[in-house]
């Protein structure tokens, strides 16, 4: 890797976990510069704009991250049930990046950008759709190997199982505890059970 190349990598790696932190929008760019020990000068020959950065966080970090936890687990062949509850479990309770008092980094993306720039929206709701499909793709599956009722529709149930997701990560973030994890995760697995 050129040093171009490595100082732009750094750049992002460590305004990444400094964005997790403290958040986007309260992030400034003296914060990154200092935090990078980059010059300003390093950091606009690499970003002409924080959103730019912001952006190639999310492409460029958050994206492949989100596929390795989110979506590669979701393709394991078996029991859908399991495969989804033990992908949860193991996000909610054994990532040790995600703190839980900081939340998931793709939510609070969403949740702070979202709304006013349409760039994020684009990155961010591609980043859900991948998810989304990859849920219901695991939902099909099962449901051609007969351990998912024939009746069952993979993409309600897709956006159920997000929609708790995103919501007991700020729960969590909430309480500053893991304990209420635990208690969504038992309701998820009876809800998981229904499916069969």
């Amino acid at each position: 890797m050129k040093k171009s190349e490595a100082t732009r990598l750094s750049i992002l790696q460590k305004s990444f976990e400094l964005i997790y932190e403290k958040g986007y929008q309260t992030t400034s760019i003296d914060d990154i510069l200092a935090t990078t020990q980059v010059t300003k000068g390093a950091f606009y020959y690499h970003f002409k704009t924080k959103d730019e950065m912001g952006l190639a966080i999310i492409n460029e970090l958050l994206k492949p991250s989100f596929a390795n936890t989110f979506m590669n687990p979701l393709n394991a062949s078996g029991d859908p049930v399991k495969i989804i509850y033990d992908m949860m479990y193991s996000i909610l309770m054994k990532n040790e990046f995600m703190k839980v008092e900081h939340g998931c980094p793709a939510s609070n993306f969403t949740q702070e950008m979202a709304p006013w720039h349409s760039d994020f929206t684009k990155a961010l709701n591609e980043l859900s759709e991948e998810w989304k499909n990859a849920i219901v793709q695991c939902i099909k599956n099962g449901k051609k190997a007969g351990s998912i009722r024939a009746d069952v529709k993979p993409e309600q149930v897709a956006v159920f199982i997000m929609s708790g997701y995103w919501g007991i990560r700020n729960v969590g973030r909430l309480n500053n505890s893991k304990s209420v994890y635990l208690t969504w995760l038992k309701q998820l697995k009876d809800y998981l059970h229904s499916l069969q």
